[in-house]
């Protein structure tokens, strides 16, 4: 069925948008964010696609190459846009990148399962939902993190937004390559030890935010 993609991203968004009505506040952003990252990744697969075609079906180089690099570089836009636009504080722009990049593993896994709905298996699901998917969350988790420091040194700005992308391309470019080796185990593991140190940061500051506000 060639429009079954389209089929899924319509089941997938419609009830989050419908969803957006009864939200409120920063509820609504993260929800919103997660949208824009399936739009995102809806639109990075198409393009994915052609760059496929045209480099003659070559997946290990695409994947290792090109992929990084195209699906960081959009799936950072809604996230620079909103740090530039309207607010850098950590506190707000972590949470809608992560978000962003937890949209866009959740529909890149469902579009991965439709193409290839004879051979996944459990241990696949459990790959792509905690290793896969939470890289793309991570990259742009850091996108949006380094984005709040840099946004307000003018002087760094353009060359530590370059700096912000490159990275998340050679992470992401890094777990392609190993995921697809002899070491594929190191790949399946590497978002999980990126994600602790995040979390427990996160944690420590919300932590020490609550004492102060009681002190």
């Amino acid at each position: 069925m060639d429009n079954l993609v389209y089929i899924l991203f319509i089941c997938l968004v419609a009830p989050m948008m419908l969803m957006l009505l009864l939200l409120r506040k920063r509820s609504r952003l993260l929800v919103g964010y997660m949208i824009i990252g399936v739009c995102v990744s809806l639109f990075v697969s198409e393009l994915n696609t052609i760059l496929l075609n045209l480099l003659d079906g070559n997946t290990l180089y695409v994947t290792t190459t090109i992929t990084p690099i195209s699906e960081e570089i959009v799936k950072a836009i809604p996230v620079l846009f909103y740090a530039i636009a309207f607010s850098d504080n950590r506190d707000r722009v972590m949470p809608i990148a992560f978000a962003t990049g937890i949209g866009f593993g959740m529909f890149e896994n469902m579009v991965i399962l439709v193409q290839n709905i004879e051979s996944v298996t459990i241990s696949w699901a459990i790959v792509r939902g905690f290793s896969t998917a939470l890289m793309h969350a991570i990259c742009t988790a850091v996108i949006g993190f380094g984005i709040c420091f840099i946004r307000k040194k003018r002087k760094l700005f353009y060359c530590g937004t370059f700096s912000l992308l490159t990275l998340a391309c050679i992470y992401h470019g890094i777990f392609n390559m190993l995921v697809q080796s002899d070491y594929k185990y190191f790949g399946f593991v590497l978002p999980a030890v990126t994600y602790i140190p995040l979390i427990y940061r996160q944690y420590k500051t919300y932590n020490s935010n609550k004492k102060s506000q009681k002190a």
